[in-house]
């Protein structure tokens, strides 16, 4: 048995997902695909547009043999907690199996290359320059650079410039500081880069001109593997858009303090105060947005922020790390995977009322997740109903 491991979050499932898979099959020699995916919320600090049992199923009906999901609080966080969150359960579930790979898309395409940037980074992290840098008010991207380019060549600091690089370093870092046997292999990405949207494109979008697409209403039959019916979009289930959640989201932070803003997980420096002011001052999500960033905040710190806030999201839940592993979908070949993880330090299973029980901790995070999904099913034109986390089956094959 070999496993080849991916991290994604399938937002929604699309071609370039569907190759990706089978590229890595083909350049491993893996015979088994375990996928570690992000639930009903995603790193960019937004809902999911499709429910996660429905990315599991077209992942598992496109070559994956077994679908997890990474909890709520680690995909609304950091690139950096989001990938020590997916590879600790990557190392609790496949971690003593020979041979087991993670498989990541990169502009780089380099592993070696990719590793000597992660060096770097955890280097340039310690530096006086970074700090600095920070104190100064640039983002954390941009005072890493800054640090990473006083000390290191410019094939480095170009990496370093890239999104699916960015996150292929943050992997191989979370690997690395785990001790992990986990052995890390790259793709190279050649089509739609993250959050590019393209005229000119062929059958591969970039999952974000995908979500445009697919709430504008256009055909994208030949963009993604998943039945999109022009009548019955998502098998069944509506797209969720969080502007349905507008007004909800504008009252809750309307009623947080400073002191309740900074619990949510990467709230320092002074954010919490502008989140707070921005909080009474906007009308919509995107003054709120707007009003808290500045060149210190990115976007998506900034949306993921809030979205925590909303969610009642802690820096505490973060530092617990995940707790259990929460099975989506299999099919045979996930099966055997889990008969090789005997040694796995978290309860198995697939259901979240059986992992609840387990310990305190995991009554505490899954106590979160099913909050979070009881919000999450409100962003639907057509409401879901309360308690899904406890009703959804999982995707059997």
């Amino acid at each position: 048995m070999k496993i080849a491991a991916i991290i994604a979050e399938y937002n929604p499932f699309h071609n370039g997902h569907k190759h990706h898979i089978e590229e890595t099959r083909r350049l491993t020699g893996a015979s088994h695909v375990l996928v570690v995916m992000s639930g009903n919320f995603t790193q960019r600090g937004d809902l999911a547009i499709i429910p996660k049992h429905i990315r599991a199923e077209a992942a598992l009906r496109n070559g994956a043999d077994l679908v997890i999901e990474l909890p709520a609080a680690f995909a609304l966080s950091s690139a950096e907690q989001f990938a020590s969150g997916a590879v600790t359960l990557l190392n609790a579930v496949c971690g003593e199996i020979p041979d087991t790979v993670l498989s990541f898309g990169s502009e780089s395409g380099d592993i070696d290359l990719l590793s000597e940037s992660a060096g770097a980074v955890q280097y340039a992290l310690t530096t006086d320059e970074f700090y600095a840098a920070m104190k100064r008010g640039k983002t954390y991207p941009a005072a890493l650079q800054y640090a990473v380019e006083k000390y290191y060549t410019d094939d480095i600091v170009e990496v370093l410039t890239t999104p699916n690089n960015t996150l292929a370093v943050e992997y191989l870092k979370a690997l690395s500081e785990s001790g992990s046997s986990i052995k890390p292999f790259t793709i190279t990405r050649s089509e739609s880069s993250h959050d590019e949207h393209r005229s000119d494109y062929k059958d591969i979008v970039s999952a974000s001109q995908l979500r445009k697409m697919l709430l504008d209403g256009n055909d994208v039959s030949m963009l993604t593997p998943m039945n999109f019916d022009e009548s019955d979009r998502g098998n069944g289930v509506d797209l969720a858009d969080i502007s349905r959640l507008e007004t909800a989201i504008l009252a809750k932070m309307r009623g947080l303090s400073e002191k309740d803003i900074k619990k949510s997980p990467n709230v320092n420096g002074g954010l919490e105060n502008r989140i707070f002011k921005a909080a009474r001052a906007a009308r919509n999500l995107s003054e709120l947005y707007f009003l808290s960033k500045t060149k210190r905040y990115t976007l998506a710190r900034i949306r993921r922020a809030v979205l925590c806030c909303f969610l009642g999201i802690t820096e505490s839940d973060v530092k617990l790390n995940p707790q259990y592993v929460r099975i989506l979908g299999m099919n045979d070949r996930g099966k055997e995977i889990l008969a090789h993880s005997e040694k796995c330090p978290f309860p198995i299973d697939t259901s979240l009322s059986a992992l609840m029980n387990k310990s305190d901790e995991c009554k505490r995070q899954a106590v979160l997740e099913d909050r979070c999904t009881n919000v999450y099913s409100l962003a639907f034109e057509n409401r879901l109903i309360c308690g899904k986390e406890f009703t959804e089956k999982p995707i059997l094959f």
